[in-house]
């Protein structure tokens, strides 16, 4: 029987973690950030943040295969533009502007998320992500034109260099004593969960 990590040892490895994090999201917030600077264009936008941590904290997750994010933000733009177009909400303001969403967004919202989420069970390419693009797109947020060109230029990057800084092994070996602790059920005496 395997004994459990000592309290020491299991902050080291969270804090290890948490580093690793820090610096992987960072590097890819910083080059999305930096990209838009450039380019001045706004790229940063808040699906940039679940996406590179997805792909940082969670790399061999389904959710932080390149298909599935492709996929996800993909179903999630063309079902955004679809309910925009539907509610006749293209030339709409934001919610930003409006401080409340109105019932066509939100029902906008509603279907968007939804069919979302049809689509990538339907392809097997889940990305939780993906749900916040469909909101940032039917809030308006996002809205066609530079702000929606910009949502996209960011994912893009992510989605580009995702894969490849998931795969760096930074800190990555102490994730198993933190597991090892989220399996382990106080009710089973010991024995492992699956």
């Amino acid at each position: 029987m395997r004994s459990e990590p000592s309290d020491g040892r299991l902050w080291t490895g969270r804090a290890a973690l948490g580093l690793r994090y820090l610096l992987l999201t960072g590097a890819l917030v910083g080059a999305v950030g930096l990209a838009g600077r450039w380019l001045a264009w706004p790229l940063l936008t808040s699906t940039v943040g679940p996406t590179a941590y997805v792909f940082a904290a969670h790399p061999h997750s389904e959710a932080a295969r390149f298909r599935n994010a492709l996929a996800g933000h993909g179903a999630a733009i063309d079902c955004g533009l679809g309910a925009l177009a539907v509610f006749g909400l293209v030339r709409y303001p934001s919610i930003s502007q409006t401080g409340s969403p109105s019932v066509a967004q939100v029902a906008a919202a509603v279907l968007c998320v939804g069919l979302t989420l049809f689509v990538l069970e339907l392809a097997g390419s889940h990305h939780a992500p993906a749900a916040a693009t469909a909101l940032l797109i039917t809030t308006g947020l996002a809205k066609p034109g530079a702000p929606l060109i910009g949502l996209v230029l960011g994912l893009a990057i992510v989605i580009a260099l995702g894969p490849l800084i998931g795969r760096i092994p930074l800190a990555r070996s102490v994730s198993n004593e933190d597991q090892f602790r989220r399996r382990e059920s106080p009710h089973d005496n010991g024995a492992i969960v699956s």
